[in-house]
């Protein structure tokens, strides 16, 4: 396959996807925000972003804008053969700012495009070699310079969504979405971030709050198995023995118990799977 070059707006609603593909964007003319896997940050005239492959995304321009898109298969041309290093470049999301060279290099670029493609038909082989001068120049900048941290995982926002949302049936998606990542990525950052699974914390919120309702109201036990996300009132009960050692109706008689984390052993995955409204993978 071979890159492809274009020059477009970007819409001013927020969008989002992942592609089996590379991706530069630069720059041309007012502003966009992208957030590539938890990265995010602003380009405007000159700086630009690097998306690599099957990453997540959410994007949006600001008023009149207008990128410079690099599309770059894995296979393609300018990324292989004695160019093979510079596959390279993608293998973390950055945003960077062209310097003086780099940015008649981009003048010039632009003038090949309007010349030769001004309906935006480019002859393949020469776009190939005009991202490959491009891809080059910008791995030899970039290639000795760490790539930005990604930002931390709000937990707490994400408890907040789990909470407002916990009667019902939860993905590892819904989470994702939350924090702007895909599944993949978020589910690697979560366990880093927490030691656990994402369904296993969903499953300790679940618990920790029908706890918290049967001891500190008289709402009758199915309505709290609804309310937290069980599939019924045995589940309930099931879940409550496995985590706490006993059923609701002996916690509830005790009302004046300190309320726990759950023990150890509900990090494990165990049989609580049939215990509570999955949260299940798209």
């Amino acid at each position: 396959m071979t890159s492809a070059i274009r020059q477009i707006p970007l819409d001013t609603a927020i969008h989002h996807h992942a592609h089996d593909f590379h991706q530069i964007v630069i720059g041309l003319r007012g502003e966009a925000e992208f957030e590539i896997e938890g990265l995010g940050g602003a380009i405007s005239a000159f700086t630009g972003c690097i998306v690599p492959a099957n990453h997540l995304h959410y994007y949006v321009g600001n008023g009149d804008n207008r990128q410079l898109i690099l599309d770059v298969p894995h296979d393609a041309f300018a990324v292989t053969g004695h160019q093979r290093d510079l596959i390279q470049l993608f293998d973390a999301p950055r945003f960077f700012a062209l310097d003086a060279a780099l940015r008649h290099y981009l003048d010039f670029l632009l003038q090949e495009l309007n010349l030769l493609a001004p309906e935006g038909r480019l002859d393949a082989l020469h776009g190939e070699r005009l991202a490959g001068t491009l891809l080059g120049s910008l791995h030899a900048r970039l290639a000795n310079e760490p790539a930005a941290p990604a930002r931390r995982l709000d937990l707490a926002a994400i408890d907040r969504f789990i909470d407002h949302h916990l009667g019902e049936r939860l993905r590892v998606a819904d989470l994702a979405a939350q924090a702007c990542l895909s599944e993949a990525h978020f589910s690697e950052r979560f366990r880093q971030s927490t030691g656990i699974s994402p369904w296993q914390y969903v499953m300790r919120r679940r618990l920790e709050s029908a706890r918290r309702l049967v001891q500190q109201s008289r709402l009758p036990l199915s309505e709290i198995a609804a309310r937290t996300g069980f599939t019924s009132q045995s589940a309930l009960s099931r879940a409550c023995r496995q985590a706490f050692g006993r059923p609701p109706s002996q916690l509830r008689r005790d009302p004046g118990g300190q309320l726990a984390p759950p023990p150890p052993a509900l990090a494990g995955s165990g049989s609580g799977s049939a215990t509570a409204k999955p949260l299940r993978r798209k």
